[in-house]
């Protein structure tokens, strides 16, 4: 899951990136309103987490922005601003919740799960797929019962593929969830953590639809 962070505290940005990633998100991050405002033209996320005090101002033009482009993703705002109009002018604006600094990032990513079920983009915290469960609070994958051992890239991957049943995804947007929007290389392609991922599990449970991308598939257990 891609979400955009727009946070100009730089240690703070880096604190919830590593926090984040550890429970299995893929963030990207920018500083000023400016840099979002392109961040979230260029790529697909599924949620963007905005401080509102940034460099080049109060970041309710980029909510307004976001909107005005009929762009539905959730908008978390973390704030310091503890002022009722102040948060009333980002709800107003198009923010879907909010966030007062400092606080627990296990908050955050509740909240992030909150708005995911809310848009229908997540139903539960256990993605299931016939025999195959992931976990997405303890990072747990078992298959047919089994505790199935993934790394990080692989479980990533793998729970794409499961929030978007019967959909292909192209190689392109895996190679994003993969790298990232910043652009960082990593060792492994898309095509060799695929491979493993249906080692572990099922060799049919990803099929390649040839010159479009992958689509998540039905099962062989023998």
């Amino acid at each position: 899951m891609r979400l955009l962070l727009v946070e100009d505290d730089i240690l703070l940005a880096q604190g919830l990136i590593n926090a984040l990633d550890r429970m299995g998100y893929r963030v990207e991050h920018c500083i000023t309103g400016s840099q979002a405002r392109v961040a979230v033209g260029q790529g697909q996320f599924d949620c963007v987490l905005l401080d509102l005090g940034l460099p080049d101002g109060l970041a309710v033009p980029v909510i307004r922005h976001i909107r005005s482009a009929h762009n539905a993703t959730p908008i978390l705002v973390l704030t310091a601003f503890d002022h009722l109009e102040t948060k009333l002018e980002a709800l107003n604006a198009g923010a879907d919740d909010y966030v007062l600094k400092p606080c627990d990032v296990r908050e955050i990513e509740a909240r992030i799960r909150a708005l995911l079920r809310r848009r229908g983009q997540l139903q539960s915290d256990i993605l299931t797929h016939g025999p195959l469960s992931l976990d997405l609070n303890t990072w747990a994958c078992h298959f047919s019962g089994k505790p199935v051992s993934l790394t990080r890239r692989e479980f990533l991957l793998l729970k794409e593929f499961l929030l978007h049943p019967g959909k292909i995804l192209s190689r392109q947007h895996l190679d994003e969830i993969n790298a990232g929007w910043q652009g960082e290389t990593e060792s492994n392609s898309v095509e060799v953590h695929i491979h493993n991922i249906r080692k572990k599990v099922s060799r049919d449970l990803i099929r390649n639809v040839r010159g479009v991308g992958y689509l998540l598939s039905g099962f062989d257990e023998t």
